[in-house]
């Protein structure tokens, strides 16, 4: 997959831009607020729906404008045309059009471009809450498997309706054990169904990662943990016995979610947990240690729709250099070679070969 042209009109810092990257390695080079990371926020919208910089889309709006425009076409493996237009006013919220076609819902769009990131505020995935490792896992997984995006909506949507049934028993003083039941048992199926999916999705995307780590460091040996609230389970389970575990721990701990009006177990917290040397990274590690860590996630993540979607995904890496030193830059830049599309943005002009340089300066406004 590669991004052929994009133009942006009233978004975020421009009010009207052309960009036309090359195949292979884009440095965008130029002063901080120049609009670089603008740049990206705008292909990541038209591959995924939404910025990756947590933007909001009325946060995306140029100040003092009524509507932003985005306007991208793309080309596939199969050298395929895909034409996206993204519209946003804070009057009719925003439409996607792909190829002609208004999108509904926006989740039938994901994984039609597939697109990897990196920005250093995403440093949360590796010393942060377990929301932000689910988050990471979960974004991973659904642009390779609409199946699972699909769950996890479904989860969410039980999950609110048992804690509101929770919440109205525990106020109340009351006892709906039917409904109870009927809750928890969409709930368990669905909670099964993701979890085994997240499982599999484990063992495979660690042998890419521990590859990248293991190339870029000497001495360090990573690993990845599925901590779930179900205690010890692994790839192995086969999803019908996590079906029975999650009933069965329903059960448990029904008088204790009662009182707090919560459910408390299932995917919703769970946690990967990140290691370096058999040592928990977030309590362990150096700055320098984590952001390698992060950078090896997203380029595993890259090797994993390569071999799932067949299709190279476009990777966006926000002043991703900053903080390594040039032997490890060194070392990224030779994984990039491979990588097909690649647009990286910098505060400063980095020489390497093969890589475009462009210059902010140059862009046509």
């Amino acid at each position: 997959m590669r991004l052929r042209r994009i133009t942006y009109e009233n978004f975020r810092n421009h009010r009207s831009l052309t960009f036309e990257p090359s195949e292979g390695i884009n440095l965008l080079y130029g002063p901080n607020g120049s609009g670089k990371t603008s740049i990206l926020e705008g292909i990541h919208f038209c591959a995924l729906t939404k910025g990756f910089v947590s933007a909001t889309d009325i946060e995306s709006l140029l100040f003092s404008s009524d509507f932003f425009l985005l306007n991208g076409s793309f080309i596939d493996e199969q050298n395929g045309l895909i034409t996206v237009k993204i519209s946003y006013t804070k009057e009719k919220e925003k439409q996607i059009t792909v190829n002609n076609s208004d999108i509904k819902p926006f989740s039938r769009h994901i994984s039609r471009i597939p697109c990897i990131t990196f920005s250093p505020q995403e440093i949360f995935v590796v010393n942060g809450a377990p929301a932000e490792r689910r988050r990471f896992i979960d974004s991973a997984i659904c642009q390779s498997d609409l199946r699972y995006l699909n769950d996890l909506i479904d989860y969410r949507r039980v999950l609110n309706q048992r804690n509101a049934l929770l919440s109205q028993m525990s106020a109340m003083n009351t006892f709906h054990d039917d409904m109870l039941s009927l809750w928890t048992e969409n709930l368990s199926r669905l909670a099964a169904s993701i979890v085994h999916v997240r499982l599999k999705f484990i063992a495979v995307f660690f042998n890419h990662f521990n590859t990248l780590y293991t190339g870029l460091s000497v001495n360090e040996i990573p690993g990845i943990i599925y901590r779930s609230t179900l205690g010890k389970i692994s790839e192995e389970t086969p999803v019908e016995m996590l079906y029975s575990l999650f009933l069965q721990k329903f059960e448990q701990t029904k008088t204790q979610e009662i009182m707090r009006a919560q459910t408390m177990t299932g995917p919703h917290r769970d946690d990967f947990v990140f290691l370096l040397n058999e040592r928990e990274i977030k309590k362990y590690a150096s700055q320098g240690q984590m952001r390698t860590f992060l950078i090896c996630l997203k380029l595993a993540q890259y090797q994993y729709f390569l071999e799932i979607l067949g299709e190279k995904p476009i990777c966006l890496l926000d002043d991703m250099f900053s903080e390594l030193d040039r032997s490890r830059c060194l070392d990224v830049f030779s994984i990039l070679e491979n990588c097909g599309q690649t647009i990286i943005t910098s505060a400063e002009k980095r020489s390497h070969r093969n890589i475009n340089l462009i210059s902010m300066s140059s862009l046509h406004h």
